[in-house]
């Protein structure tokens, strides 16, 4: 049958992968678990594909991340097909529309608009462009289009830098510095005093205004906690190897222990920085 060779044909690219995708959905000879999928099931594993190209990048596992990509266009390809099937839209649709979005934001490369431009001015019009856009699919509000399935302290930032463009932002980050002492305070007096609800408000307001001061200083504070993650998880490790090579676990260690040891991690990651940037 012609699909059967299509599908064992190693050199046939995307539309290999889209006859695979297209029988493993087929209600007579498909696989069970994946003609039982929705948009709704299969959406978490999206987002943890996606997840998981951004830790390949943040590991420089060049070798890992292309097979990374591939779960993730894979994911766009199951998609895909559930829409085709509910007569919504193809994936030939899809890569049409992504197609003149980029060609439509582009102006200065595909059409006839200088290059000679800042990156700020690039910004802008790109900006210019995206409101357009909103405005054609009926999003009038200045937050409008924010995805709500975007990791909280993601969406906190985009939402802040949203509300900014129309001018509703702090001066400096001076302002947000104190601004987080003062939800800081109410987050100890909630802590003190109030519902265990209330304090997770508190808290989610100090969170909210932390991502606005990286946005203040240009740093984007998904990526800095990403960051911070990796390094504490390298620095913990580094802990659980000088345990071991004391014949011990965590476990049966002790805080003083661990932060002695924690302390010395540190101090020679320092100095290995130093080494290699010198």
């Amino acid at each position: 049958m012609p699909e059967t060779n299509l599908i064992h044909n190693e050199t046939a690219g995307i539309e290999r992968l889209l006859e695979i995708m297209r029988r493993l959905r087929d209600p007579k000879g498909g696989c069970p678990w994946d003609i039982e999928q929705d948009f709704a099931s299969i959406a978490p594993y999206t987002i943890e594909e996606a997840y998981e190209v951004a830790d390949a990048i943040e590991r420089e596992a060049w070798d890992e991340l292309k097979g990374e990509l591939g779960d993730l266009l894979f994911q766009s390809v199951f998609h895909a097909q559930m829409a085709a099937e509910a007569g919504h839209f193809t994936f030939q649709d899809v890569v049409t529309t992504m197609s003149n979005k980029m060609v439509s934001r582009h102006p200065h490369v595909f059409g006839d608009e200088s290059r000679e431009k800042s990156a700020d001015q690039q910004t802008a019009d790109w900006e210019a462009i995206k409101a357009a856009e909103r405005a054609g699919k009926s999003q009038q509000g200045t937050l409008d289009g924010v995805a709500v399935g975007l990791p909280a302290l993601l969406r906190a930032y985009k939402l802040q830098k949203r509300a900014a463009r129309v001018g509703f932002d702090w001066p400096s980050a001076a302002n947000v510095i104190d601004k987080i002492a003062e939800e800081s305070a109410e987050l100890v007096e909630a802590r003190d005093s109030l519902s265990q609800a209330e304090v997770e408000e508190e808290f989610g307001d100090l969170m909210f205004v932390m991502a606005n001061l990286g946005r203040h200083l240009g740093v984007e504070p998904e990526a800095a906690l990403r960051a911070a993650n990796a390094k504490f998880t390298r620095r913990f490790e580094g802990v659980e190897a000088k345990l071991a090579a004391r014949g011990k676990r965590p476990e049966n260690s002790d805080l003083a222990e661990m932060d002695a040891l924690w302390d010395e991690v540190k101090a020679e990651s320092r100095a290995a920085n130093r080494t290699s940037d010198s």
